[in-house]
């Protein structure tokens, strides 16, 4: 009962926030995403903040009643967008850079505005054949034969994953798809082979698909970190002789700490004379294909059975959007299709995007890269492509003029493996990278990351954001010559 002193609250009201209050607070965002885009150079990459920071600023437990969204809007300008790490900044030098381009923004609004779930074409007609339409484009753009089909995931783990639940699907005999892998003694030990510099995607989808990480083999690399077609082919067969049975070979155009490409070519031939599927994880170089002198040097890749490339890698699209190119969709169709009788439909002929994957609920991915694509134009996009590259070039020539510095890998692409060489052993080398890593990241101006290459810390700058100029990346050089210097004293 209420006490009789106290007025009573009014109802709480049905239905959504009104529409005025609405509009009020998509145009205050609106200006607030522009905003940010604009000044994100102005801020630390990496915020000043101490684990918990975050959460010890807003309420242990959910607000009872309704809050104007202005207020929100402010908790977000005060207490978020400041402690973030901003992937955004021109000085993001770490991992592989990501951009969320302002046309790419004003497509994630526009998605989640129609928050569409394009399962099948019923559901999403527009969605659907965009997503056709966009990866098509794509296809074009890299010069894949018109055979092959692009089917939007999240990340390039999920599109590898498919692919190569695809790979065992395609193996005759197996049925995995209706008896499992479990229990029969009728089915060898499936193996995987990847480079030993493959991303750890692959490792995951051998667990996930139940081949197990002790079924997937890592092939030794070259002095550039390429996989040794030789050292593949002995792998096959010594494990065709022991019983086991080889299913597919996973090759990468873009490996994640060198951006090495394997010898596709020669992989290819491997594959085809022993009638395994090949996978090519292009997710971070194959954005670069769409300039042909980058598309060289991933020759064969149009021989492959499946590509996975990210878009929201390096063509300026926000995360997620990667696309999984397949040369015989029915394979991939035939390893997911399943349809229930509450989804059925009667339209003939058309294509329903949760036939190709684990996912029955979909974003609509497609808007922004269909933005992006026609904001940009494909020329705008090789150019950046380019510049970046250019600007890895400069970066590492002024590395191998600089005494006490080294670069430990080539560079075909936009990023660059280096570290410090002072004098000492291979060990107390490492101790210093490491702390010249967290020296020169310390400022927040830029953040570069580290990686290991035969065992030693190597540092790595990747260069990747559409707002990234020279004189983001010669700061960062001065910088990390400065603490290099002063931890030599």
């Amino acid at each position: 009962m209420h006490d009789s002193n106290t007025p009573p609250r009014a109802p709480t009201p049905l239905g959504d926030v009104s529409s005025d209050e609405i509009r009020a607070a998509l145009h205050r965002a609106a200006d607030i995403a522009a905003d940010y885009l604009v000044t994100a150079g102005e801020r630390r990459v990496t915020p000043a903040i101490a684990p918990g920071d975050v959460r010890r600023q807003l309420p242990p437990s959910p607000p009872q009643h309704p809050e104007p969204l202005e207020q929100i809007l402010a908790d977000y300008r005060r207490i978020i967008e400041p402690n973030m790490t901003h992937w955004n900044h021109p000085g993001f030098f770490a991992y592989f850079p990501s951009t969320g381009s302002g046309p790419g923004v004003v497509g994630e609004t526009l998605a989640a505005t129609l928050n569409n779930n394009a399962m099948l074409w019923r559901t999403g007609p527009a969605a659907t054949e965009l997503e056709e339409l966009t990866t098509d484009w794509l296809r074009q753009m890299i010069d894949l034969p018109a055979s092959f089909k692009g089917h939007i995931n999240d990340t390039a783990s999920i599109g590898s994953l498919l692919s190569l639940a695809a790979a065992r699907h395609r193996v005759d005999g197996l049925d995995i798809r209706s008896k499992g892998m479990a229990g029969r003694s009728d089915l060898p030990a499936l193996t995987l082979y990847c480079s030993e510099q493959a991303h750890s995607s692959i490792d995951k989808a051998a667990i996930v698909l139940g081949f197990g990480t002790s079924n997937l083999r890592r092939i030794p690399t070259d002095d550039a970190f390429r996989m040794r077609p030789e050292a593949l082919q002995e792998a096959i067969r010594a494990d065709r002789a022991e019983g086991r049975l080889p299913v597919a070979v996973v090759a990468t155009a873009g490996t994640t700490s060198t951006t090495s490409v394997d010898p596709v070519r020669a992989v290819t031939e491997i594959c085809r004379r022993e009638k395994l599927w090949l996978h090519l994880d292009a997710a971070y170089a194959g954005c670069a294909a769409i300039c042909p002198e980058f598309r060289a040097l991933m020759e064969g890749m149009g021989d492959a059975d499946s590509i996975v490339l990210n878009p929201h890698k390096w063509l300026f699209t926000p995360v997620d959007c990667s696309v999984l190119f397949v040369r015989d969709p029915q394979t991939l169709r035939s390893a997911f299709s399943l349809v229930p009788d509450y989804l059925r439909t009667d339209e003939p002929g058309v294509t329903n995007l949760m036939d190709y994957g684990i996912q029955l609920g979909r974003r609509f991915r497609s808007l922004k890269l269909w933005i992006v694509m026609r904001a940009f134009g494909v020329e705008r996009l090789q150019a950046n492509i380019r510049s970046h590259c250019s600007m890895a070039r400069e970066f590492e020539s002024w590395i191998r003029a600089e005494p006490g510095f080294e670069v430990v890998a080539p560079v075909p692409f936009s990023v660059v493996c280096f570290r410090a060489t002072p004098p000492g052993s291979p060990d107390e080398q490492d101790r210093f990278n490491e702390r010249l890593l967290s020296d020169a990241n310390q400022a927040g101006d830029f953040f570069i990351s580290q990686t290991k290459l035969r065992g030693r810390v190597v540092l790595r700058l990747a260069i990747g954001n559409v707002r990234t100029t020279r004189e983001h990346v010669a700061a960062a050089w001065k910088r990390i010559r400065e603490c290099a210097s002063r931890a030599r004293r």
